[in-house]
């Protein structure tokens, strides 16, 4: 069984549980007022986290809409053991899109979940990973996305029935199942080290798919990126832990090369499967940024 169907089965038993504290205290930041600071956005760099965190992979339009594939229209079906989902509009039309959010709205959503309208977000969206990012950094990746051509494509309905049901109780999860913390830098490490570390649990949101759950649908501390269940109830998905001991790859050069090149160069590991998808984002990122994701990487034991 997959992650969205194990979550919905699990939102049911944690939501009697859970109810009474959310009563009182509130869902994860619906109280709280979003602090943005002095920021002059660069959307350059929105465009690099975009890349890096795939965002067309999900928001692409579908074929039949006649809209440029290069937008992220959304509309294509993503589907699911539950159902079938239909990743929303992110261009800057005001009426289908998110052009009418504000910053506040748009920081909310990305790192809460929460959307303007103060609904929960299914986490098939990986706010559980962007609540990582710096409010800077969203603030260049909104900059970028308003600076697209806005694309006319109105919201499908979910074909989602029990995942409608369980949102009622997404409040209640995330008190047990998001870590409130930000990926900070680490003194003892190299600054490649550190961008990489960010990239990876941040934009890149690798430990959605990589990292094992524990009971309560929450990533289990002590496996980060150790591999698990696929997301969609497609088998496993590998580990990402001990890389060159279990002679995947050479070194950081190795590594940057599959991302870059896949099974043009003989990765054929790096070119299958969602996979495939993954590195065909990172490896147009600026190679600086690939080094770094693969110093990461190599690091973990």
């Amino acid at each position: 069984m997959g992650f969205v169907a194990r979550l919905i089965l699990l939102l049911a038993v944690v939501a009697g549980l859970a109810a009474a504290a959310v009563a009182w205290l509130g869902a994860p930041g619906e109280s709280d007022p979003v602090a943005l600071p002095a920021h002059t956005a660069d959307p350059e760099n929105g465009k690099r986290l975009f890349i890096a965190g795939g965002c067309l992979s999900c928001h692409a339009p579908p074929e039949s809409s006649g809209i440029d594939a290069t937008l992220p229209a959304g509309g294509a079906p993503l589907k699911s053991p539950v159902g079938t989902f239909y990743p929303p509009n992110i261009t800057p039309d005001r009426e289908t899109g998110i052009g009418a959010w504000s910053d506040a709205e748009f920081i909310r959503a990305m790192r809460e979940g929460i959307s303007p309208g103060r609904r929960h977000y299914f986490p098939a969206f990986p706010y559980t990973s962007y609540r990582h990012m710096t409010i800077a950094d969203l603030l260049d990746l909104k900059a970028y996305l308003f600076s697209l051509e806005p694309a006319r494509n109105p919201a499908k309905r979910q074909d989602n029935p029990l995942a409608r049901l369980a949102r009622a109780f997404v409040g209640p999860w995330k008190w047990i199942a998001m870590n409130t913390r930000v990926v900070a830098d680490d003194p003892a490490r190299s600054e490649a080290w550190n961008r990489g570390a960010y990239l990876v649990q941040g934009p890149g949101h690798c430990g959605e798919c990589h990292t094992p759950r524990n009971i309560f649908m929450a990533w289990r501390a002590d496996a980060f990126l150790a591999g698990g269940p696929h997301p969609e109830g497609k088998g496993k998905v590998p580990s990402l832990r001990g890389l060159i001991a279990r002679k995947r790859f050479k070194d950081v050069d190795d590594l940057v090369l599959a991302f870059q090149f896949g099974e043009v160069l003989g990765y054929e590991d790096m070119s299958s499967g969602g996979m495939g998808k993954v590195r065909g984002n990172i490896g147009t990122l600026p190679e600086d940024d690939v080094r770094a994701i693969a110093t990461f990487l190599l690091s973990l034991e």
